[in-house]
């Protein structure tokens, strides 16, 4: 009679396996950054026809309550504008001003207070009110220099074309949007977005 030898369980060890989990949850918690409050909240058109925004070289000037505010996708290329900026207007950023804009995602004040809004914490620089908008009328139109100086830097660093979105105030804002639109002209920028919610309406 032949005797049956008992099967046992065969043992998996998860040790290597816990180390990964591990490791890719210090990686996520390490590289995430919360999403900064916008310092211009709008309210934004609805629209059936939507296309996505690039996620890259892409800049967005967001118009609400009579102001513009101008912000630029990557870091680099934001550093890079700022550094045009000041050369056009004759002031100098401190490496530290410098890294601290690259971390901005907007802003919507004249380049003469610019260094003022740095210093500040993301809570106190988005604070209502607080940011009067860039400059555009024909007098003194920064708006005008922070789109063309970042479309330099967008090509000199990217070898890309900036592309742009703009986000509008869906009940009052339509002559704020369309000086807007005949800046981005001017400059022979005949297509963008016209962002509505997340994603954005072609042009």
């Amino acid at each position: 009679m032949a005797v049956k030898t008992q099967k046992k369980a065969g043992a998996i060890d998860m040790t290597a396996m816990c180390d990964v989990a591990f490791l890719l949850l210090t990686f996520f918690i390490l590289t995430a950054t919360a999403k900064q409050p916008e310092p211009l909240t709008v309210e934004t058109p609805n629209s059936t026809v939507q296309t996505k925004l690039p996620e890259t070289d892409l800049a967005t000037l967001t118009v609400g309550d009579g102001k513009v505010f101008f912000g630029v996708l990557g870091r680099d290329v934001r550093v890079r504008t700022l550094e045009m900026m000041g050369q056009k207007y004759g002031i100098a950023f401190s490496p530290e001003e410098r890294q601290r804009f690259a971390l901005m995602d907007g802003f919507g004040v004249p380049i003469a207070n610019l260094k003022q809004i740095i210093a500040m914490n993301g809570s106190e620089r988005n604070q209502p009110g607080l940011q009067p908008g860039i400059p555009k009328d024909s007098l003194n139109n920064e708006l005008k220099e922070w789109i063309y100086n970042a479309r330099i830097a967008n090509t000199e660093l990217h070898q890309q074309e900036l592309k742009f979105a703009i986000k509008g105030d869906a009940k009052l804002e339509y002559p704020n949007i369309k000086k807007v639109m005949d800046i981005l002209q001017e400059q022979e920028v005949n297509s963008f977005n016209l962002v509505t919610g997340l994603r954005g309406e072609n042009f």
